[in-house]
């Protein structure tokens, strides 16, 4: 033992206690991905966890040793959704360039919806049902999300970088026009004609949603865009 100390390798025992603490997460990795999946195919009501386990190709026993009910398991998955999303708007802040904090961020939410739609449909699916289990969540941490980011626009219009806008409302644009990419993606694969979606349909998304928000924000894309004043009510344009 004290060899391994002066050699610094890992005792035994930490050694253990690391191996389990690794199959621990990616258990829990695996099991909210297939809960993600088989709750969106099913929603809440549809799902089982035998279904789940099956998908996670893990014995059901193992789900209930790490959520012991099908709604901990629910509820949990959500929980990771929302945290995901809030965090891809850690780019908003009053020190940024508007424009390229808006683009990042419809970037990030246009991503999501492309590598993680089963996340949005989930979501969407919770929503439409009256937002049962994260009712809390979205009064609390989202609200105060949405707040934090409201002071960080009217910082900008403040100093001249960018037109008033009603922030709330900014952001519930944002997420329906990102995240019906996952939550309507067989609407839109139908009108064009594709099997699949392509990296370029959300690039293109993604660009036009970034030209329209910028467009009604009175900021213009490009270098130095944060450092060009807007007078609050007037057409940049001109």
């Amino acid at each position: 033992m004290k060899g391994q100390e002066a050699r610094g390798e890992e005792p035994a025992s930490g050694a253990a206690a690391t191996r389990r603490e690794r199959r621990r997460l990616d258990s829990e990795a695996r099991i909210l991905a297939a809960a993600e999946q088989i709750f969106a195919e099913t929603g809440f009501s549809g799902a089982t966890t035998a279904m789940i386990a099956a998908r996670a190709r893990l014995p059901k026993a193992n789900v209930h040793y790490y959520f012991r009910t099908k709604r901990q398991l629910y509820r949990a998955v959500l929980q990771r959704i929302l945290e995901a999303w809030l965090a891809s708007g850690d780019g908003i802040r009053a020190e940024a360039d508007p424009a390229t904090a808006f683009a990042d961020y419809v970037s990030a939410k246009m991503e999501a919806s492309r590598r993680q739609p089963y996340a949005s449909k989930v979501f969407a699916n919770e929503i439409l049902h009256g937002a049962p289990e994260v009712d809390d969540y979205l009064r609390d941490q989202v609200h105060r999300w949405v707040k934090e980011k409201a002071r960080v626009i009217d910082r900008w219009v403040a100093e001249g970088r960018m037109r008033p806008v009603d922030a709330p409302h900014l952001f519930f644009v944002l997420w329906a026009a990102t995240q019906t990419y996952a939550d309507f993606d067989c609407q839109i694969r139908a009108v064009l004609k594709r099997r699949r979606l392509a990296p370029g349909d959300y690039a293109a998304g993604a660009a036009l949603i970034t030209r329209m928000v910028l467009g009604a924000c009175g900021i213009r894309a490009g270098n130095g865009a944060d450092r060009r004043r807007v007078t609050p009510g007037a057409d940049r344009r001109g």
